[in-house]
């Protein structure tokens, strides 16, 4: 056996389990099906088959039982899941880390997750940053997604920027300040139902095209529940940067970040109104894992993220 009990712990013989071991079973933890891990990892099923029947052996547990049509985890396979993206993720991070980085004349693919108005304010400005000083830089921009943490600690994204207030957990990690920002109303230029300045009576009647973030949140439309603020909402929308755009012609308020209004005024026709609310201001903030702190790529990266918001 691969495996010795000694005081009630599984204790696992190194040197039966490899790496393409440990790859089958991500797979099969993530994907909770032989057939389908299987095909994520571009071989045949048998040779899973196989992969899953060692790992029964290696750790004296089925991992995956079925359970009726469908597959599901033992509580042994469920335990393993974070720990073992952590693993392959910093065996990747040792296979890719170089000891000295030329932003000239190195090649290197960065993701960085990110709302479409951070996208808008701060990283569309990276691209021509980049296009003449680092040619062999690729950047891959994510946007933002349920479970996006875990993308950091999977290895899946470099940085992560986001608001230090949605989710105060997320700075036990490493993380520096980028910009901060805060709220604002916008309505058409043309639009004759509003003055210069809003009440908060005026501010509950105006038909309003909201921001529905989904299972992110949004932190104005929070603060406004919390408030206890009535809005006559008529329109939906899941993006933080298209407001202005969309309530041009028409009677509709919308609650948009001040540096994209300031951005899109013109374009959009658009008066900008002070909401007669506090919701706050955000800190954008850049996170990252801890075991590419010392990397020097993604410490250029970060360096060079920073100076374009310093710039802002």
């Amino acid at each position: 056996m691969a495996m010795q009990r000694q005081s009630g712990v599984c204790a696992i013989k190194r040197d039966r389990v490899d790496l393409n071991l440990l790859v089958a079973l991500d797979a099969l933890i993530t994907e909770r099906n032989v057939t389908r891990a299987a095909a994520r990892l571009r071989v045949g099923q048998p040779a899973m088959s196989a992969s899953l029947a060692r790992l029964r052996r290696v750790f004296g547990d089925p991992l995956l039982v079925r359970s009726g049509r469908a597959f599901s985890l033992t509580p042994l396979a469920q335990s393993l899941a974070q720990p073992l993206e952590a693993v392959l993720a910093d065996i990747e991070n040792v296979l890719t880390l170089q000891p000295r980085f030329d932003p000239a004349a190195d090649t290197r693919t960065f993701t960085v997750v990110g709302s479409d108005y951070v996208t808008f304010i701060l990283l569309r400005h990276l691209v021509p940053a980049l296009y003449n000083e680092a040619p062999g830089i690729t950047i891959r921009i994510l946007p933002l997604a349920a479970g996006f943490p875990q993308a950091l600690a999977r290895g899946e994204a470099d940085a992560l920027i986001i608001p230090a207030e949605f989710d105060r957990s997320l700075r036990r990690l490493p993380h520096r300040r980028l910009f901060d920002d805060s709220f604002v109303g916008v309505v058409w230029a043309g639009n004759s139902e509003v003055g210069d300045t809003l009440t908060p009576e005026e501010f509950s009647r105006i038909p309003q095209l909201a921001n529905d973030p989904g299972q992110l949140g949004g932190l104005p439309e929070t603060r406004l529940q919390q408030l206890g603020v009535h809005r006559n909402i008529e329109i939906m929308m899941r993006t933080f940067v298209m407001g202005p755009l969309l309530v041009r012609g028409t009677r509709l308020l919308t609650i948009v970040h001040r540096r994209v209004a300031l951005e899109l005024a013109i374009a959009a026709e658009a008066r900008i109104l002070e909401i007669p609310f506090d919701l706050g201001t955000i800190t954008q903030t850049m996170f990252w894992h801890p075991r590419t702190d010392n990397d020097p790529a993604h410490r250029w990266l970060r360096d060079r993220i920073s100076a374009l918001a310093a710039g802002l």
